[in-house]
């Protein structure tokens, strides 16, 4: 039965639809609320919290086909995608989920009737495994379903033994294999399709097994294989939509696919890493260096490594990334609002590795060159990792290039630099365990907490729960002294979420303490900062708090208009722009967000006006909490570094805006006023910046700007529309004076020549020298250049002082550059003067720290010079 990859995803979610499961949109690649993995790399981690029993979903059974990425584990290494049939890093796997509903009996009904019913499998090339001691299971695969037991295989725990991890979760599993003839050879004869984990166990901390009261099922068929199986294809890089981005990289290399095996392996890589890239990017993962941006710009790069093998030496895979979007569009729609977004961060990603291929090559030359310098016959595990890891080499090719000069490689070295590197990755993955300082636990376990009350009021009375003096707590503070104060009930906003902290003033009858800022050092702990400036205060008594009402007004305005812009850059920009960082003060906002390419002076003013058109329109701004699941659906933003509990805070700006958000807002746009963007900068690849301002500080900064502009037309006697004409004359005029201040300078360097410059014969050749002071190195250069076109068997010297240092130049006539080579005598001038230099054969150039040092130059140069001569 021949279906399509389309078709196949659809049949099985339907089927599962009809048998009382809940269709489950696939979640994006980066795990919503587990900063312990980088990727989602199985069907089931979007449900993990209701296998834990930490989250409850309005279903019991679930099915989906979900978006996966593997890049390390058991079966998927980075390094073995593309020599293998069946290895990517990108995939899709279909599964079937049951929270305490049903359990063997009907996860293996439901996959046995799918594969022979619905795909229409042979029943007599179907075989099972179950778990050795999994009785329950093999009786129903035997006395049920059918199968005789010569084709139920019993396997230990390493093969149908699942846990989630050390402990926890955990049970047997079943997998249903397919014989595909006497043609393949072992798992390629017998393949698995579909694993089934029937989670019934716990297993403690000593590994004992306890019985779960309410078991589980989860099931997983990679969409990839099965594809390839009903297909009729030997690799699931054959299916339908893989291969035709196998025919794209062969359309660029001019390679075809099964014409040697190194060139499959290479357009293997290019289509799988193409899928993984595209998909990645989409979700908002940029390339960076760290965490998961590391790991996609790791697959880029192999894929332009594989690319350059295959004789591509120009960026070329964001072309591909539109045969993606078209192959894949019709499941995952996303693909298609955020595709220009994608090819701008991959073309952009190409364009600046190109460079670092090339010096790539430069270095492996280089450690391979030192080695047969050293004596040595092995490159280090060091010296390998690094043109791995920096310059983004393959192992294989390394070893290629040193095997070509008698050499090998250090593999066990380079593994242990590599395990290294993936520890360092795996930790930035852990969760941010910060240290809570044991004052701060302290306050906690007594229950000396803070309730925040600062949404609706700026100043309330409330009683001094705890005064910490440093790393301890104090009964009592006085004058002058500096702590932090913790309050039974506060209006002051704790820094959190991009805003920064309130600040303001704490007070009695007889003290005055001023807040300088306000954190939250531990959950549910609030401290205010500061200084007491006259009294003195104790623990119990009452106090007045009062927030600095005008700078908290300020920071609502910046934290709304952050909302209101983000919005904006999503409209005006695309769906692929999220935010990626922000800071909201009292005077500025700064705000991040994912874009490849800067914004032009048009996209500025569009987002200006956008955001101060949604200001005249005063939209009311609402707050609303309610369950996350809820507010998500209800088209809520969530930022994905920020982490939500169950019930969350939602903002909306009328229906131009909806984000999930812990800070203070004002109660209508309008009371933002007015807002400007002050800067538009990048702070890294595919992440832009805005920084801006609103209300009374946007005002403020125009108001100068206003000044300083009419300032400028009145000093240059111009209209204030006319101040960049006049400016760009001004411009024009300056370098066309500095144009003939230069041909001045030249010719008085040209009269210089006849007094600075010494000539003398050394055999045939006409040695010419001289000496200046404060003559720049280009200077220097155009003199040479005259010198030596007076003559056509010249060397020319000349050196410039300046400030202690030393300016050099060597050129040769380009009918001697043969016998005298410049940058050869340059290296050797370079160390009389305690520097260096390089350049070509006819022309070079250096510096030095020994300007003193010139006439012994010139001395080593007549002996050099001596010995090149034809007498």
């Amino acid at each position: 039965m021949s279906l399509t990859t389309h078709q196949i995803r659809e049949l099985f979610l339907e089927f599962f639809e009809k048998k009382g499961h809940t269709r489950v949109k696939s979640a994006p690649l980066v795990p919503e609320n587990d900063p312990t993995l980088l990727f989602v790399n199985a069907g089931m981690v979007p449900f993990k919290n209701v296998f834990l029993g930490l989250e409850k979903r309005p279903y019991k059974r679930a099915t989906s086909c979900q978006k996966c990425l593997r890049v390390s584990g058991k079966h998927n290494d980075l390094e073995q995608v593309g020599y293998t049939s069946r290895h990517h890093t990108f995939f899709e796997m279909l599964g079937n989920f049951s929270f305490g509903d049903y359990f063997k009996r009907e996860a293996i009904a439901f996959a046995w009737e799918f594969v022979t019913e619905v795909l229409k499998l042979p029943k007599e090339k179907l075989y099972v495994s179950v778990y050795k001691d999994d009785e329950e299971a093999l009786k129903i695969w035997r006395d049920e379903i059918g199968l005789s037991e010569d084709r139920i295989w019993r396997l230990g725990e390493e093969d149908n033994f699942w846990q989630m991890g050390d402990t926890g979760p955990c049970g047997p599993s079943s997998e249903i294999y397919i014989d595909r003839g006497e043609e393949f050879e072992g798992d390629e004869r017998y393949l698995e399709i579909w694993n089934l984990v029937f989670m019934q166990f716990s297993r403690d901390e000593l590994g004992n097994l306890t019985p779960l009261p309410h078991p589980n099922i989860d099931t997983g068929m990679g969409l990839e294989r099965i594809a390839s199986v009903l297909q009729n294809k030997n690799s699931n890089f054959e299916i339908d939509v893989i291969f035709p981005l196998i025919e794209f990289a062969q359309s660029v290399s001019g390679k075809r696919y099964r014409e040697s095996e190194e060139t499959d392996v290479a357009l293997r890589v290019i289509a799988d890493h193409l899928r993984a890239i595209t998909f990645a990017i989409s979700d908002g993962v940029i390339p960076s260096n760290e965490g998961r941006g590391y790991v996609i710009r790791r697959i880029l790069r192999r894929a332009m490594r594989f690319g350059y093998k295959l004789g591509i030496e120009k960026p070329f895979l964001h072309e591909g990334v539109d045969l993606v979007v078209e192959l894949m569009k019709e499941p995952y729609p996303e693909l298609e609002l955020s595709r220009d977004f994608v090819k701008g961060i991959v073309k952009s990603e190409e364009e600046r590795f190109i460079k670092t291929l090339k010096a790539g090559m430069e270095y492996i030359q280089e450690i391979v060159n030192k080695a047969l310098n050293e004596g040595r016959k092995t490159l280090t595990g060091k010296e390998v990792f690094t043109a791995y890891d920096t310059f983004g080499f393959p192992v294989d090719l390394i070893q290629e290039i040193a095997k070509e000069k008698g050499l090998e490689i250090d593999l066990r070295g380079f593994e242990c630099e590599l395990e290294e590197q993936r520890q360092r990755a795996r930790k930035h993955f852990k969760l941010d365990a910060k240290k809570v300082r044991p004052v701060y636990a302290k306050l906690k376990e007594e229950g000396k907490t803070s309730r925040f009350v600062g949404y609706d009021k700026t100043e309330n009375e409330t009683r001094l729960v705890a005064i910490v003096s440093g790393d301890e707590t104090v009964e009592e503070l006085k004058e002058g002294q500096s702590a932090e104060l913790v309050l039974e009930e506060t209006p002051f906003y704790p820094e959190g979420g991009g805003q920064v902290g309130d600040t303001g003033i704490i007070e009695t009858d007889k003290a005055l303490f001023r807040v300088e800022d306000t954190q939250r050092p531990a959950e549910g702990v609030i401290v205010h900062k500061g200084k007491l400036l006259k009294g003195a205060l104790k623990v119990g008594e009452i106090v007045h708090a009062r927030v600095d009402r005008e700078r908290r007004e300020d920071i609502m305005r910046n934290h709304t208009a952050t909302h209101l812009l983000h919005s904006a850059l999503r409209n005006l920009l695309g769906e692929h722009v999220r935010q990626a960082g922000s800071l909201v003060a009292d005077k500025y906002l700064r705000f991040d967000f994912t874009h490849f390419s800067p914004l032009t002076e048009e996209d500025i003013k569009r987002v200006e006006e956008l955001v101060n058109e949604k200001i005249r329109e005063n939209l009311t701004v609402e707050v609303s909490v309610l369950p996350y699941e809820e507010a998500i659906r209800s088209g809520a933003i969530a930022i994905f570094e920020e982490k939500y509990g169950d019930t969350v805070r939602v903002i909306s700006c009328g229906d131009f805006s909806r984000e999930l958000c812990g800070g203070t807002h004002v109660s209508a746009t309008g009371d933002i006023g007015y807002f400007r963007i002050v800067s538009e900068s990048s702070v890294g690849a595919g992440v832009r910046r805005i920084v801006a301002q609103t209300g009374r500080w946007a005002v403020e900064e125009a108001f100068k700007e206003r000044t300083l502009l009419r300032r400028s037309a009145s000093l240059l006697g111009v209209k204030e529309e006319e101040l960049p004409k006049k400016l760009s004359e001004l411009q024009e005029e300056i370098k066309e004076k500095e144009k003939e201040i230069q041909r001045l300078r030249q010719e008085l360097l040209k009269l210089k020549l006849r007094e600075n410059v010494k000539e003398e014969k050394v055999g045939d050749i006409v040695f010419l020298w001289g000496e200046f002071e404060g003559v720049s190195p280009e200077e220097l250069r155009n003199l040479a250049d005259i010198l030596r076109q007076r003559n056509d068997r010249a060397v020319v010297f000349l050196a410039g002082r300046a400030e202690g240092k030393v300016n050099f130049v060597l050129a040769v006539s380009r009918n001697l550059s043969e016998r005298v080579r410049a940058n050869e005598l340059i290296r050797e001038v370079g160390k009389v003067l305690r520097g260096g230099g390089g350049g070509r054969a006819d022309l070079a150039q250096g510096g030095g720290k020994a300007p003193d040092k010139i006439p012994d130059a010139i001395k080593l140069l007549r002996e050099i010079l001596s010995g090149a001569t034809v007498r």
